[in-house]
């Protein structure tokens, strides 16, 4: 075996086993739960934003006699589905990660009270506490005119703890808990009934020392940390902030891009592997973008809207220059096959039937073509000169749609469009000379057939 091969061996291993974790694949199933609920999220604040969206003189009159009269309704539905991110992004993991234990270790577990026990463990982290006076006492909030007690932190959004920024808290709470109910579990912590007790009662019962053992080692580890000036949500928001301002610059963004593509190149779906790391990133920036304090490009789904446009390697140009220009019979069918699918965001045809993955002669544009398409949305965003991303759009949107939907502007419309022709302009010279190259193969083997 070459070393070549050994490291193409060792990689797709290594990464294998990682995508295939009990962690990943719970957080990317947290991911799919949130997408539902950020697009609900995202048509509200749409329809709060209209006039910014669409500045047409006299619509902003015609809004404020009409739809503008719903906003704050509007606002409340918003609220409700990103304002509570937290719980329903590490909730879902939780579930999740509670059930994979069930099935794979065999374990008498409940996903559901998983879920509620870690529900309770989340809420014993959301009320700011503090030592004062030799005694733990609440944190009492302002929230305009009125006090707040119970030592809830609150913003016009509601809790601010349960929101976007308590998701890197809440999935280390969701862990904490799956792992304390594993472990009372296996080794037999609990209450048994006898088997004529309804099912019901005899699962709240079961439940009754694992959902103990975690309400102590939470609001313990919160005790000492209290006692020591902070809280676990406090002590937590360090690294995930520290993680956010890392890939919130030009060049963590183009760091991510290089690794998901890198990744893929190897045959490893990359968007898979670095959305369990960054997502919890794009969706408390996101939420700070639509409070309006914050200018974030790495918000939402920066990748499909002005990235990734095309799918992974930046290829719809690609796949409309295979489709109409391409002479060598490979590249012009597979581009006929792309073209519909490309539009969608939806390459596997050409990532494996090019193929792109494994072939040196198209490592470089793969790479750099997103990497290039990364940077023009990302100055386009930082400088202002295209409005900032406030929602998520369903990732398929095709180019343009999902522009305009992320920024809610014909801005972000154009931006996609750009993007994608910088990308392609990447990509132009090592596909043509790939053409060439199969082109010329395919005559020599023509060649060979007719003699």
């Amino acid at each position: 075996m070459t070393s070549s091969g050994s490291f193409k061996d060792k990689m797709m291993n290594a990464s294998g086993k990682f995508a295939g974790s009990r962690f990943v694949r719970a957080i990317m199933d947290a991911g799919y739960s949130v997408i539902s609920f950020s697009i609900i999220g995202a048509i509200f604040l749409i329809l709060t934003v209209l006039p910014q969206a669409f500045p047409i003189h006299g619509f902003e009159v015609w809004y404020a006699a009409t739809i503008g009269r719903f906003t704050n309704i509007f606002q409340v539905v918003y609220n409700a589905t990103m304002g509570i991110l937290a719980l329903v992004f590490a909730g879902t993991f939780t579930y999740s990660y509670t059930r994979i234990y069930q099935q794979e270790e065999k374990l008498d577990l409940n996903p559901l009270n998983g879920l509620l026990m870690f529900l309770m463990a989340m809420f014993i982290t959301v009320p700011e506490l503090v030592w004062k006076g030799s005694s733990i006492q609440l944190v009492q909030s302002l929230n305009k005119d009125n006090i707040i007690g119970g030592g809830y932190a609150v913003s016009s959004g509601g809790l601010t703890r349960i929101g976007a920024v308590g998701i890197f808290t809440g999935l280390v709470v969701g862990w904490l808990t799956v792992q304390i109910y594993r472990f009372t579990i296996k080794h037999n912590w609990r209450i048994k009934m006898p088997a004529s007790v309804p099912a019901g009662v005899a699962n709240s019962f079961s439940a009754l020392i694992p959902g103990l053992c975690v309400a102590v080692a939470i609001g313990g580890i919160n005790l000492i940390l209290v006692l020591f000036g902070t809280d676990i949500f406090k002590l937590l928001y360090i690294p995930f902030s520290f993680i956010s301002d890392i890939a919130d610059t030009w060049w963590g963004f183009l760091i991510i891009i290089f690794l998901v593509h890198f990744l893929w190149w190897f045959g490893i779906h990359g968007a898979t592997i670095m959305s369990s790391f960054y997502q919890p990133i794009v969706l408390a920036n996101m939420a700070a973008n639509a409070q309006g304090g914050a200018n974030h490009f790495f918000a939402g789904d920066p990748m499909n809207a002005f990235v990734t446009i095309g799918g992974s390697g930046a290829t719809l140009g690609l796949a409309i220059w295979l489709a109409t220009r391409a002479r060598s019979v490979q590249l012009s069918e597979i581009g006929k096959v792309e073209f519909v699918p490309a539009l969608f965001n939806i390459n596997e045809p050409i990532l494996f039937g090019l193929p792109i993955v494994y072939n040196i002669n198209l490592f470089i544009p793969f790479v750099m073509a997103p990497l290039a398409s990364g940077l023009v949305g990302y100055i386009a965003v930082a400088t202002k000169l295209v409005p900032k991303i406030i929602t998520m759009q369903p990732w398929p949107t095709p180019v343009g749609i999902g522009g305009f939907i992320a920024t809610t502007s014909w801005q972000g419309a154009v931006l996609s469009f750009v993007c994608a022709l910088v990308a392609f302009i990447v990509w132009y010279p090592f596909i043509r000379n790939y053409d060439k190259k199969l082109l010329k193969q395919e005559a020599i083997k023509a060649e060979k057939i007719a003699n």
